[in-house]
């Protein structure tokens, strides 16, 4: 089922808003990520295929709408890209399918306002091994901002950092990406 207030704009528009790929390197790490990414949520690939770009090892990128699937997996064709598994899957409902402790990195970005996240928080950690990173990021709710779900619904960056604790991670820091993304926050948290 399609969480609460997660419509998609269109896509030049949506990626006018990020620059992702900086985005991507400032979450992974100088070192990008050394084995599997999952990303909850991969909508048209902004940040799914710079992802691909810094991991050494395989990105799940997962979402619900087909249509975004298949423009998604249309774009890793057209520029050669081996390293994506893109899914139509409702990973709230059914999780992501993926073994437990088997992914190095997961991604969530702007869906903490879905109606349970530490639930979503929670498959995370089961899927992430030992060490293994969580990041997220999502749209500020102490501006207004020129698109996103409804301010009531947008969680804070304290809300989130505890939802990340209570799903099991540590180590939770906060991201500045200002630089990238004025209306955005970031948080980064190991398993």
């Amino acid at each position: 089922m399609k969480g609460r207030d997660s419509g998609m704009p269109e896509e030049d528009y949506w990626n006018s808003f990020f620059d992702a790929e900086c985005i991507i390197k400032k979450m992974f790490g100088v070192n990008g990520c050394q084995g599997d990414v999952v990303e909850f949520g991969s909508g048209y690939g902004t940040f799914t295929i710079p992802a691909a770009k810094y991991s050494t090892s395989m990105v799940s990128a997962f979402d619900i709408e087909s249509e975004l699937i298949e423009r998604l997996q249309q774009k890793t064709k057209e520029q050669s890209i081996t390293n994506i598994h893109a899914e139509v899957r409702d990973f709230v409902a059914d999780g992501t399918g993926l073994e437990a402790e088997t992914q190095s990195h997961a991604m969530i970005f702007n869906l903490l306002h879905l109606e349970n996240p530490v639930e979503l928080l929670k498959e995370a950690h089961r899927v992430l091994g030992i060490g293994g990173k969580l990041s997220v990021i999502h749209w500020r709710s102490d501006i207004p901002t020129p698109r996103g779900p409804s301010l009531k619904i947008r969680p804070t960056p304290e809300q989130c950092n505890e939802w990340i604790e209570i799903a099991g991670f540590h180590t939770i820091q906060d991201v500045d990406l200002l630089e990238y993304c004025q209306f955005h926050f970031g948080i980064v948290a190991l398993h």
